[in-house]
């Protein structure tokens, strides 16, 4: 895995254009006092990885309710155990 490319956050401040035109290309770790503190990256690559999140939840929201309904759980049990007030 490549490393991400850094900026210190006075130094991003400084230069925020340069900044910003490489984040275009790249995600770049802001750091304050040595310690990371941000990512700046460009719609496209956040997009990419929301929309990426997002596959991953339904995945497994879908595997979760196969293996409900392999042991048992049906749409019936599972308005009666929602409706339980115990």
């Amino acid at each position: 895995m490549a490393i991400m490319k850094q900026i210190a956050a006075k130094e991003a401040k400084n230069r925020f254009g340069q900044f910003l035109d490489a984040a275009q290309r790249t995600p770049v770790q802001v750091t304050r006092k040595g310690r990371a503190v941000g990512v700046m990256m460009s719609v496209q690559h956040y997009e990419n990885l929301r929309g990426a999140a997002w596959d991953r939840l339904l995945a497994t929201m879908d595997s979760m309710s196969d293996e409900a309904f392999a042991n048992g759980l049906t749409d019936a049990k599972l308005v009666t155990l929602l409706l339980d007030e115990s």
